[in-house]
């Protein structure tokens, strides 16, 4: 809608606030006020433009006296006023109104969104991973499943997965709070499943999962959760570009509280701590195999992470490698070095990776692969000595299988280490695991 500066309607074909100059009508050729109207017959039985006056009730303007359509009616004299205007200004206003109503209304849902108010974001509602690709769920449909079959169903119980967020392909992240049995920790794990779960073609397939796992504290939240880094999207075009697995996402809560004072728990068991090792390698496993179609063998299972996480999945893979076959390890720490190790020099040795791969080494197997990358501008200058000095010391011996990947002008932080995967370290892990299988 038009307006003066003030606030006022504005009117076409005047000064802004002054009246007309002449007496009211004179402009139109109408009489002013007290004059006598003349009669109908003397304006020459034309239909008069706005303000002049309309034919006697009943009778109908000759056809041949009206305009062309789309030209104004000749009255015998030049029309000082044209009313087109005014009907476009009319019609201005009325589409500008509408858009203005429906531009407030998407903001105003973009703003109920962002602040996930229902029913303008689905963030809340229950996600559900497909069905059993036989049966109806009920007790005993496991048993219908082959025992030559590569893939395992889901075990259950099913855990209780809200939406976290929806990806445009229209995938979801989920979470749930895991009650551990095995370590006695309680804490939230998001999961993911590419488009292909779903899929009718893989309905009875197992699917590989990789365990994610974030820098830092890690708590209260898995940053790999969020969308913003493109993990969930970049394994969903690298595998339709041939580089990677369709492998579905654990991320869990990396330790059981905030990294404070420099405290933190190494994703590990520590004595008299929280067994962060033991949830992180069982519990989580056992939630995803309760709730996916997965793979039964250790090819389908891996981890993924950086800096900590880089660390906790390093460690997992070496002390575990009858459950875990290959890691991307993202500017990892390589040894154990929280603070609450000290006394505890033991169970410090039994986490720590160089320890670990010497003796899967000695034990002959079995075989992991271990991909590296690391930025060469990394704040820590010793990352990438320290990760170079442990590949010449163990890698490409016996079992212990590594690959590494220097990214130039790369730092230590997520957003370097995600595009870079793609460039190497997906397509070396994802040559060794399986998945999806039948």
């Amino acid at each position: 809608m038009s307006y003066s500066p003030d606030g006022q309607q504005y009117q076409p074909y005047r000064p802004e606030g002054q009246q007309p100059q002449q007496p009211y009508g004179d402009q139109y050729g109408r009489p002013s006020y007290g004059q006598q109207q003349p009669p109908y017959e003397s304006q020459g039985g034309h239909q008069p433009p706005y303000g002049r006056p309309q034919p006697p009730y009943g009778q109908q303007q000759p056809y041949e006296q009206q305009a062309p359509y789309g030209q104004e009616a000749s009255y015998g004299h030049e029309p000082e006023f044209e009313p087109e205007p005014r009907r476009k200004s009319r019609v201005k206003r009325w589409v500008i109104a509408g858009v203005s109503v429906l531009a407030l209304g998407g903001i105003a849902a973009g703003v109920l969104a962002y602040y996930e108010i229902p029913p303008f974001t689905d963030k809340g509602s229950a996600v559900s991973f497909g069905k059993p690709p036989a049966g109806d769920g009920k007790k005993g449909d496991t048993a219908q499943q082959p025992a030559s079959s590569k893939m395992l169903m889901p075990t259950g119980p099913a855990a209780d997965f809200k939406n976290s967020m929806t990806l445009p392909d229209g995938t979801h992240v989920a979470v749930t709070t895991l009650d551990g049995k095995k370590s006695g920790f309680k804490g939230k794990v998001w999961v993911w499943a590419p488009k292909e779960y779903n899929d009718p073609k893989f309905a009875k397939s197992g699917f590989p999962v990789m365990i994610a796992l974030p820098g830092g504290a890690g708590y209260p939240s898995n940053y790999w959760m969020g969308t913003d880094l493109g993990l969930q999207s970049s394994i969903a075009k690298w595998y339709g570009e041939g580089k990677s697995k369709p492998f579905i996402l654990a991320m869990p809560v990396l330790n059981p509280g905030p990294d404070d004072k420099g405290i933190y728990w190494d994703g590990s068991d520590i004595p008299d701590q929280p067994k962060m090792g033991t949830w992180l390698t069982e519990d989580v496993p056992d939630l995803m195999k309760a709730n996916f179609r997965t793979v039964k063998s250790r090819d389908g299972w891996a981890f993924m992470g950086s800096s900590t996480g880089g660390f906790a999945g390093l460690k997992a893979v070496l002390k575990h490698p009858d459950k875990f076959k290959a890691v991307i390890a993202s500017g990892p720490d390589i040894v154990p070095d929280s603070s609450l190790w000290k006394g505890h020099d033991k169970e410090k040795a039994e986490n720590n990776p160089e320890i670990l791969a010497k003796q899967l080494i000695d034990r002959k197997g079995p075989d992991v692969y271990l991909a590296f990358q690391v930025g060469d501008s990394e704040n820590n200058k010793k990352t990438l000595p320290d990760v170079q000095k442990f590949i010449a010391t163990f890698g490409n011996k016996g079992p212990v299988h590594t690959d590494l990947r220097i990214i130039k002008g790369g730092q230590h932080n997520a957003k370097t280490y995600v595009p870079n995967m793609g460039e190497g370290p997906i397509q070396y892990i994802s040559k060794v695991m399986e998945g999806p299988v039948e």
